[in-house]
């Protein structure tokens, strides 16, 4: 059995865990790429808490509400089928259905056969949606300058991005 050893005094964030007895090299894994691995997650999870935290406190909507708001805002006709949708968010296939239910319910999206495909849903932005996702922007543009970019230089942001699209870029 491995023993996980902290990297620094605050436990496993800022530079992930380690393993002690060399599994990840073993693996074909590198201390830093471990390392990395590690602090990404941490990273995410503390970015998206303070964030939301200001977000919600503010007001705005929650995250993964605007996340699917600003992705159809973005494509084509302002719809996607739920396969498609759920390749630009965070969230799994259920747990997407049940979040697209309960902005359903509240007026910011819609679901409809696909013209296409009749066993297929497309949801689509409503009117409503596209102008809670306006109003809420001013709110996320702060959060995110606050509990995000405030910790970059502009370069370092912009090195921070190129590294991460290689990670998002499809195989």
């Amino acid at each position: 059995m491995t023993k996980a050893k902290e990297t620094n005094s605050g436990g496993c964030d800022g530079g992930g865990c380690e393993i002690s007895d060399g599994q990840s090299e073993r693996f074909g894994l590198s201390d830093g790429r471990h390392r990395s691995w590690g602090a990404l997650l941490m990273a995410h999870a503390r970015a998206t808490e303070r964030v939301g935290r200001r977000v919600e406190a503010e007001g705005g909507l929650p995250l993964d509400w605007y996340d699917v708001l600003l992705v159809l805002e973005h494509a084509p006709e302002g719809r996607l089928r739920m396969g498609e949708l759920a390749e630009h968010v965070t969230l799994s296939r259920s747990g997407l259905t049940r979040l697209i239910d309960r902005m359903e319910a509240a007026g910011l999206v819609q679901r409809h056969l696909c013209p296409s495909d009749r066993r297929a849903f497309e949801t689509s932005l409503t009117s409503k949606g596209r102008e809670a996702r306006a109003q809420s922007w001013p709110i996320y543009a702060h959060a995110i300058a606050e509990g995000f970019g405030s910790r970059y230089s502009e370069e370092e942001a912009q090195h921070l991005a190129e590294l991460l699209a290689r990670q998002i870029a499809r195989e």
